[in-house]
């Protein structure tokens, strides 16, 4: 069966089961983390003993705030609408990805999955060398290509097929914010002479980079480029703790197939479908240890 048989055969219960949504759920997840990265920023702050060495896991705890920022665009965490847009621009400014702009590009990813012609997640393909595979790793592409969009976007320039004309001006207003948000922040910390920002933050986020491009990778990686969401997304078996810092988006050929059940609901999903699933991987090391032989 491909997505649409599994969707329409769910009873009216398990669909409004499935979809119902809680602030209550999505608030303990979402104290979780943000109280880990207010934690160790903190304790970075106040130079405890050893704290270079709490600025690597800071980093991951920032940098996967794109998978919040991701379920916030499709507005699914938290049941008051509100508290989506709210978190989402939050985490849009910690990581330097527009709201509004990724949730032109995410919707257009979630239309046409895999489709070489029209899925922007493709626009740069996945790493076919060993050298490509590295240099995608390190996360520089990223982040330059954050800053671009951000420069574009404020420049009034951004003619991204998926942003519609009616959304123009909005990415350009964001755009803006967001830069004259980093200003008044670098100022702020120049008139104050303080570094507290680079330690607990700006280090912390590129030395976090690379888990966030490592988890990534095996979304779509080497998946076929086919319209079943079961087949062209890849579900990956892994630890409690990487499901709750990813926001349970392991789980995601589920979510591309019903992209409407909040993540904790997608284990129980997930119960329902597994048996149809196309592409699954038992975990992310075998995952790359397997790109890698094949790149190779």
């Amino acid at each position: 069966m491909d997505h649409r048989t599994i969707i329409a055969s769910l009873t009216s219960e398990e669909r409004d089961r499935l979809t119902a949504k809680s602030d209550v759920a999505g608030l303990a997840q979402l104290v979780m983390h943000w109280g880990a990265i207010g934690l160790l920023g903190w304790l970075i702050a106040a130079r405890v003993p050893f704290w270079p060495l709490l600025m690597l896991p800071q980093g991951i705890l920032i940098v996967f705030l794109f998978t919040l920022l991701h379920e916030s665009a499709h507005r699914t965490p938290f049941r008051t609408q509100w508290l989506n847009d709210t978190v989402a621009r939050v985490c849009s400014f910690a990581i330097m990805l527009p709201t509004d702009w990724f949730r032109y590009f995410h919707f257009a990813h979630h239309r046409f999955t895999q489709d070489p012609e029209n899925d922007p997640e493709l626009t740069f393909p996945k790493p076919e060398t060993l050298r490509e595979y590295i240099v995608h790793l390190s996360g520089i592409p990223v982040w330059w290509g954050h800053i671009k969009t951000l420069a574009i976007n404020a420049s009034g320039r951004c003619n991204d097929a998926f942003v519609p004309a009616k959304g123009r001006s909005k990415v350009r207003t964001e755009a803006r914010a967001m830069i004259a948000g980093y200003a008044v922040m670098i100022a702020l910390s120049i008139y104050f002479q303080t570094a507290v920002l680079v330690y607990a933050w700006i280090l912390p986020a590129i030395l976090g980079q690379p888990f966030l491009r490592l988890y990534l990778l095996a979304e779509h990686g080497r998946c076929p480029f086919v319209a079943n969401m079961l087949e062209n997304s890849r579900t990956t078996t892994t630890t409690w703790l990487v499901r709750k810092l990813a926001w349970n988006m392991p789980y995601h050929a589920e979510h591309h197939a019903y992209p409407g059940v909040p993540f904790y609901r997608l284990p129980e999903f997930h119960a329902l479908i597994e048996a149809h699933l196309k592409e699954t991987e038992t975990g992310y090391i075998r995952f790359h240890a397997k790109y890698i032989e094949h790149i190779r």
